[in-house]
C-alpha cells in the first residue's frame, strides 16, 4: 500500500515524490537505529510466546485423554438439576504458582459435554483428562444411579477430510445477546429448566416439556451415513492476572454482572434538577432483567465453546437440509424477553459467495482444521486456542438445561438405553 502511494505522489509532483522517498528512508534509518531498545522486547516476545506454546502442550499430551459414553436406562427420573450439581462438583479454579504456569505449563482442566447422532443412532459422552475419569463415573453414579458408563473409543477418529467423499459442515455457537455494558451478554442466560418448569418434582412425567428432546429428535431423523455432533466445551471460570499466564487482567464476570446492573439502574432512573439524585423508576422488563442477572450470579460459571458439525458419506450427503436442523439446535432456548440471551450461530466452515474462495481452498482448510480441533478437543489452550471464536459464560444452571439426560418424555426410538436398570454404582470405584 505504502509503495502504491508512493508511486501515486511521484507521478502526481516528482519533487513531491522525492521529498516523501527521503522522509521515509529517515523514518526506516531512525527505527533501525534503536534496535538496541525495541529488538530485546521483540525477541523476549517471540521467546516467551514459543516457551508458553511448547510447556503447555507438553502438560497437555501427558494429561491424556478418556471418552466415557453414558448410556441412559429406560426411565431417568431425575430432573437436570441432578445435572446441574454434577457439574458443580467438577468446577474446578485450580491454584498454579509462578513455576507451575511459567516452567510446567500448567493450565485449568476442562471437560468436553457431547451429544453425537451417529447414523441416527443417539449417543452421550463426557471428554476428561484420564486422571478425572474416576470423579466423572463416582459424581455420575451418585446422581444417576441407573445409568451405565463405559470407557469408549473416540467416535471421531472414522471421520477424515474429504470434501468430495465425506462433505461436511461444522459451526460454533454464540451467546448473541448485547446489555448495556460492553461484553455484557454473557450476563444474560438462555431460558432454563427452571423456566420450563422442570424442576418441579411433582409434575407428572407426561406434562413435562424438555426442551432437549427437539434436538434429539432431530438427531434420531439421521440416516445411516449422516452424522451430527454437538461439543459443548467447559471450563471453570475465573479471575485471571500475571500469575495464570495472562499479560492482559481478565476480571471475574460479577464485577460485569454488578455493574450492568447498574447500568440498567441508571437508564431508568429520571434526571432531576435537584441535587439529590432521583429513584430508578423500573420498567417491567428492566426488573426482570436484574432479577435474572442476580438469580445467575449466584450459579457457579463455566467459560464455554459450543461446536456444531454434520458430516456425512457421499452417497447419505443431506447437507443443504440437515443444517438448518443443525443451526436451530438451541433455538427453543432463547426468547425476545428483556432477560434472555440467544445461542445464535457464530463462525461456519463455508462461505456466502463463491469469490469469497476461489477453487475451494479456504472452505477446505476450515474443515480440516475444525475436524482436528473437534477431535482434540482444543479450544483454551494450544494448539487451537480460540480459533475462531470466543468463549464465554454460562453457569451451571444453564449448561444442565442444554446437556442432561432425558427422561420418559424423549420418545426418539434411535435414544441409546440400555434394557435393564442398574440398581447400584459398581462396587469397583475408588472411594
Amino acid at each position: 500500500m505504502g509503495q502504491h502511494f508512493f508511486v501515486i505522489i511521484t507521478f502526481m509532483d516528482p519533487a513531491l515524490g522525492a521529498d516523501f522517498s527521503g522522509l521515509l528512508y529517515q523514518s526506516i534509518s531512525t527505527f533501525l537505529s534503536m534496535y538496541p531498545i525495541w529488538l530485546p522486547f521483540f525477541c523476549g516476545y517471540i521467546f516467551f510466546y514459543t516457551w508458553f506454546h511448547y510447556v503447555r502442550s507438553e502438560f497437555v499430551e501427558k494429561q491424556g485423554g478418556t471418552l466415557l459414553e453414558i448410556r441412559l436406562p429406560k426411565e431417568v427420573t431425575k430432573s437436570p438439576l441432578a445435572m446441574e450439581i454434577f457439574l458443580a462438583s467438577i468446577w474446578q479454579k485450580g491454584s498454579a504458582s509462578w513455576i507451575d504456569t511459567y516452567i510446567n505449563g500448567k493450565i485449568r482442566n476442562w471437560f468436553s459435554l457431547e451429544i453425537a447422532s451417529i447414523g441416527g443412532k443417539v449417543h452421550f459422552y463426557i471428554w476428561t483428562h484420564t486422571k478425572y475419569k474416576d470423579l466423572i463415573e463416582a459424581q455420575l453414579y451418585a446422581y444417576y444411579p441407573g445409568i451405565v458408563i463405559e470407557e469408549v473409543p473416540d467416535y471421531t477418529d472414522q471421520v477424515f477430510t474429504h470434501p468430495e467423499e465425506m462433505p461436511m459442515w461444522g459451526t460454533y455457537f454464540k451467546h448473541s445477546k448485547k446489555g448495556k455494558t460492553p461484553g455484557s451478554q454473557d450476563m444474560y442466560q438462555i431460558k432454563s429448566y427452571v423456566d420450563f418448569g422442570l424442576d418441579k418434582a411433582s409434575e407428572k412425567e407426561e406434562f413435562k416439556i424438555d426442551p432437549i428432546n427437539s434436538m434429539l429428535e432431530w438427531m434420531g431423523s439421521l440416516q445411516t451415513g449422516e452424522q451430527a455432533w454437538f461439543q459443548i466445551l467447559i471450563q471453570a471460570h475465573k479471575k485471571l492476572g500475571l500469575q495464570e499466564g495472562h499479560l492482559k487482567k481478565v476480571d471475574d464476570w460479577l464485577k460485569s454482572c454488578e455493574t450492568e446492573i447498574a447500568n440498567i439502574k441508571k437508564a431508568a432512573t429520571p434526571e432531576t434538577d435537584s441535587e439529590y439524585p432521583g429513584f430508578p423508576n423500573l420498567t417491567k422488563g428492566q426488573a426482570e432483567a436484574i432479577a435474572a442477572i442476580e438469580r445467575n450470579a449466584h450459579k457457579l460459571p463455566f467459560d464455554t465453546a459450543i461446536r456444531g458439525m454434520y458430516i456425512a458419506t457421499k452417497a447419505a450427503n443431506k447437507l443443504p437440509v440437515r443444517v438448518p436442523g443443525l443451526i436451530g439446535a438451541f433455538r427453543q432456548y432463547g426468547g425476545n424477553y428483556n432477560y434472555l440471551n440467544n445461542l445464535g450461530l457464530g463462525f461456519f466452515t463455508d462461505f456466502d459467495y463463491p469469490w469469497q474462495d476461489f477453487g475451494r481452498m479456504r472452505r477446505t482448510y476450515y474443515e480440516k482444521a475444525f475436524l482436528d480441533a473437534f477431535k482434540h478437543r482444543s479450544f483454551f489452550t494450544y494448539p487451537y486456542k480460540h480459533w475462531k471464536s470466543k468463549s464465554f459464560v454460562m453457569t451451571t444452571e444453564s449448561l444442565a438445561t442444554i446437556f442432561h439426560l432425558p427422561g420418559a418424555t424423549a420418545t426418539t426410538p434411535s435414544l441409546d438405553r440400555i434394557e435393564s436398570r442398574r440398581s447400584e454404582a459398581p462396587s469397583n470405584l475408588p472411594i
